[in-house]
């Protein structure tokens, strides 16, 4: 495995086509395009890793996957009165659907349903305390305490998130939102805003890949049939718009973020953490999907076979 990252790190550096990255949040546009991370943990807990891999980034919507995985571990399957499963089609921040679908998002992966989402882990804590759990949640997965948000990051959300705004204010005008607005996107924004390396991040994401165990099978973070639901949203939705040409090349449940990340789960072997801060036209990870397509050619991880 080792030698599988490392000869993909070798070609991902010599890759003269990076992507752009993320310029609508100014703290993102400020990312070095030449960085680039990844690792591999295996269902063992045993971790590989090349590049940047310790560099800790801004995971944005890869965060979607621990709140939603909170709001589904606490209110089961009354989520959905809340938030649709299905994937959307249209950019990831659009509002146009919403009206359609009087307020109530197509999928939790995509900007408004990741709000409505926010809004029901609030009702399960403390409203001022729900960041708080939410990075706890994490530290607990990744099994380390010291992850955390950049306040840079989180700062600058806020004060670009006029779009953002505007879906949490549309949700509640259908009365799908339980708590103030602001209070929400405060909310929605911090968990935005956690900054973890990949070899966190891929640690974090491994209870998708054995079926909702983490610590070899001593603690149950959801069940087996919600992790594979888990997985199944993020094959559908997880690249918003792109979602369908990620199944296509890689094969993976995954999910992308707009600071270059992107967790993937091959189920029952391994959870990945791949980062390079240049996006596609979709606003995807552009050489990270590269490098995981090649990650499952040489490995056969693909959940739809060799």
């Amino acid at each position: 495995m080792q030698a599988i990252l490392d000869e993909i790190a070798k070609t991902i550096a010599a890759s003269p086509e990076r992507g752009q990255v993320a310029s609508y949040i100014p703290q993102l546009a400020r990312v070095d395009p030449a960085k680039f991370g990844i690792a591999v943990v295996l269902a063992d807990g045993s971790c590989c890793s090349a590049g940047d891999a310790g560099e800790a980034f801004s995971i944005q919507s890869i965060s979607k996957v621990f709140t939603f995985t909170m709001a589904l571990e606490r209110l089961g399957d009354a989520i959905w009165e809340r938030v649709g499963r299905e994937p959307s089609g249209d950019p990831f921040n659009s509002i146009v659907q919403l009206e359609h679908e009087r307020g109530k998002p197509r999928n939790p992966f995509i900007n408004a349903g990741a709000i409505a989402v926010a809004d029901a882990v609030m009702q399960t804590c403390q409203p001022h305390q729900a960041v708080g759990e939410i990075l706890q949640f994490v530290r607990l997965l990744a099994d380390d305490g010291n992850i955390g948000l950049d306040a840079k990051v989180a700062r600058s959300e806020k004060q670009s998130g006029d779009r953002n705004a505007s879906l949490a204010h549309f949700i509640a005008s259908f009365g799908n939102l339980q708590h103030p607005a602001p209070a929400v996107l405060d909310t929605y924004f911090d968990h935005c805003s956690i900054a973890m390396s990949c070899a966190q991040l891929a640690r974090a994401g491994r209870y998708l890949a054995t079926a909702g165990m983490i610590e070899s099978g001593a603690t149950r973070v959801i069940s087996e049939q919600q992790a594979r639901r888990i997985n199944s949203l993020m094959l559908m939705c997880g690249h918003y718009d792109g979602s369908g040409e990620f199944a296509y090349r890689v094969g993976l449940p995954g999910k992308s973020g707009v600071g270059g990340g992107i967790l993937a789960i091959a189920p029952s072997k391994a959870s990945i953490a791949v980062w390079s801060p240049g996006l596609d036209k979709i606003g995807n990870s552009k050489l990270g999907t590269q490098a995981l397509e090649m990650l499952v050619a040489r490995t056969g991880w693909s959940i739809f076979g060799h």
